[in-house]
């Protein structure tokens, strides 16, 4: 199974809007994204790159799996 690498929030973002989330708000240096059926937002800080731990955690809110996602951020 490939490994998730870091990638820049706003790459991550791109990935959150083609999945369907949509912004919700921001506070501090975190930005909050909601979609219709997940128990709870999906929270990303404005770093500059997205640790993979970060990914992984949101990847499971939205129940998407490994492959799903790599097959996504491929195309972006």
């Amino acid at each position: 199974m490939p490994r998730i690498q870091s990638v820049h929030w706003k790459e991550f973002e791109k990935f959150l809007f083609r999945v369907g989330c949509e912004f919700k708000r921001e506070k501090g240096d975190h930005r909050i994204y909601w979609k219709a059926g997940i128990s709870r937002p999906i929270v990303i800080p404005r770093d500059t790159q997205l640790p993979a731990f970060i990914i992984l955690n949101n990847l499971r809110i939205l129940s998407i799996s490994r492959d799903e996602y790599l097959k996504i951020i491929s195309k972006l």
